[in-house]
């Protein structure tokens, strides 16, 4: 009874983290866009409702986007890469952070309804955590300078940012937090990544060899994407407000 008690209130603790990291990536979002705001000297709406709109259809985009994940040769089976974050970064430049951040946050939720979850919510934290550490440096950037070469310097910023708070996040909080979920202890998941790379010994090289490419990887890829479809979608970029 104890340990059932125990494992409900573990999952509680954790529930209520998630709600919290969401709401603070939300108010940093609103920070970014009010900062934008009071630079250009005019005071808009941050939504309306043709941006919900559009809000809605790359959530549902980044939904699908997020269901085709492949494995990596680098990295366990647990992590897996996947590009949902191409329609997030879209809309993000599009309708500004706040979009940005609900967008991200509703692909998770109904990735949830559709497929559930296979990593006790560790891995749709991640997920959502280490995407926002990518919009929001780049919406940061791109706010103050909305061309193609903002744009290039925006992502370049996005995709640093990810490969490094990624790596740090999973070091300190996601590896630990999943292996006490699972009920098995870190050095279990750092011998999975021995048996893939034997240059991967303790948390650290875990990190370094797994972690930190697979998140260079994967905002590399998107990064460049999102430049090659920044044309096509000018319009729409600047049909904001």
């Amino acid at each position: 009874m104890n340990g059932l008690w125990k494992s409900i209130t573990e999952n509680v603790v954790f529930v209520l983290e998630f709600l919290a990291v969401v709401a603070a990536m939300f108010v940093i979002a609103w920070l970014i866009e009010k900062l934008s705001q009071k630079r250009r000297g005019k005071k808009e709406k941050i939504l309306d409702a043709r941006s919900l709109a559009m809000i809605g259809m790359f959530s549902a985009v980044a939904m699908i986007l997020f269901l085709f994940e492949f494995p990596l040769p680098f990295a366990p089976g647990f992590y897996e890469v996947d590009f949902s974050e191409l329609p997030v970064l879209i809309g993000t430049f599009a309708f500004g952070p706040v979009a940005g951040v609900l967008i991200e946050f509703c692909k998770i939720v109904l990735k949830l309804v559709v497929k559930g979850t296979s990593t006790a919510f560790v891995g749709d934290l991640a997920n959502f955590v280490v995407g926002c550490s990518l919009l929001l440096p780049a919406s940061f950037v791109y706010e103050w300078k909305k061309t193609k070469a903002g744009a290039a310097i925006a992502l370049t910023v996005g995709s640093l940012s990810m490969t490094i708070f990624g790596s740090l996040f999973n070091a300190v909080y996601l590896l630990p937090t999943f292996a006490k979920m699972f009920e098995m202890p870190v050095e279990g998941l750092i011998a999975m990544g021995t048996a893939i790379n034997p240059a991967i010994t303790d948390l650290t090289t875990f990190v370094f060899f797994a972690v930190a490419p697979l998140n260079l990887l994967k905002s590399g890829v998107v990064s460049l994407l999102t430049m090659f479809v920044y044309k096509p979608l000018r319009v729409i970029m600047k049909s904001r407000k």
